[in-house]
């Protein structure tokens, strides 16, 4: 075990309880977590967990993807670029997204090689199931991403064929976006659920990565971030609460990621992530909504991330309540 990894497995290991799950009145769960906010000069506003330890943030890590790809001249309408830093739901606009993604490259669906999968989205997902779907690439959340990745290939002359290569130029560009905001090199790369390179950093790392995504007066930093706060609905979908999240504060980014990471970034240059050790998600949004108002955010919309009932014969009975 490298030590990256021995020191994530401690950080993890001895996290606090973040939330706790009740039921009539009485705790039946509890989720211990990594919780951290930093202010735009990368001091310290809230912690809980060692935040220092490096995570892989899974799709967290999109945004800041993105922002490489269009820094080496991938060059998208708003709201493709916001699907390129997607973990979309697999609604109609979205691979009709995808698809306007590849035709400009001269690609087609069959260059795609993330896992192919149905759409994420419950009620999307009916209705491919219902007309006969089947699972694709193009149906796969990742798709946005893989698509604009293959895109930016295309237009440095690299090979489509091994983008998914953690020694690929288009990866390596990546990492070096990542480490570079982040303020610290990438701990370890390992393979995501798509297929593509996952990098790990620690929360406090992407944290201050965000909000100087968010706080960006300029440049390619800039134009992620627009594109992001415009197009919320092609970075999530329809029923998403990040998508939500981003609509309901004026000036925030952020991007969900799988195993329970959440990252925002403040348009003042503050930025938050959260880390639910268990890698449940029920928990991730309460945490996120509850880290927000300690640092003194207040919007109608945490109240919506921080609902999260416990049900008994199809009634709330209780709720996971951030500690």
């Amino acid at each position: 075990m490298s030590n990256a990894s021995e020191n994530s497995t401690r950080s993890l290991s001895d996290a606090p309880v973040v939330a706790v799950v009740e039921r009539s009145g009485f705790v039946e769960s509890v989720h211990r977590g990594v919780v951290v906010a930093v202010d735009a000069d990368g001091s310290v506003l809230l912690e809980r967990g060692d935040a220092s330890a490096p995570s892989f943030p899974r799709s967290s890590n999109k945004p800041l993807q993105a922002l490489a790809m269009v820094r080496a001249g991938l060059d998208l309408p708003d709201d493709l670029l916001a699907l390129a830093a997607a973990s979309h739901s697999g609604e109609s606009f979205h691979l009709d997204g995808v698809r306007r993604i590849l035709a400009g490259s001269g690609l087609t669906e069959a260059d795609l090689q993330n896992t192919p999968d149905l759409p994420y989205d419950e009620q999307a997902k009916r209705e491919w199931l219902a007309a006969g779907g089947v699972p694709t690439s193009i149906a796969q959340n990742c798709s946005g991403k893989h698509a604009a990745m293959l895109a930016t290939c295309v237009v440095n002359g690299w090979d489509t064929a091994a983008y998914r290569d953690p020694a690929h130029p288009l990866q390596v560009a990546m990492a070096q976006t990542l480490a570079e905001l982040c303020d610290e090199p990438v701990a370890a790369t390992g393979v995501d659920g798509c297929g593509a390179p996952v990098m790990a950093v620690s929360p406090r790392g992407l944290a201050l990565a965000f909000g100087r995504l968010a706080a960006a007066a300029d440049g390619p930093q800039q134009r992620v971030a627009d594109a992001i706060r415009a197009y919320p609905e092609f970075l999530g979908g329809t029923r998403r609460d990040v998508t939500a999240l981003i609509r309901g504060l004026p000036g925030v980014i952020a991007k969900d990621g799988a195993e329970a990471f959440y990252a925002v970034g403040l348009p003042d240059g503050r930025g938050v992530a959260v880390k639910i050790a268990d890698g449940t998600q029920r928990a991730r949004p309460v945490v996120l909504a509850d880290a927000l108002r300690r640092i003194g955010v207040d919007a109608d919309v945490l109240d919506r991330l921080a609902a999260s009932p416990v049900l008994g014969h199809g009634e709330p009975v209780g709720s996971v309540r951030a500690v």
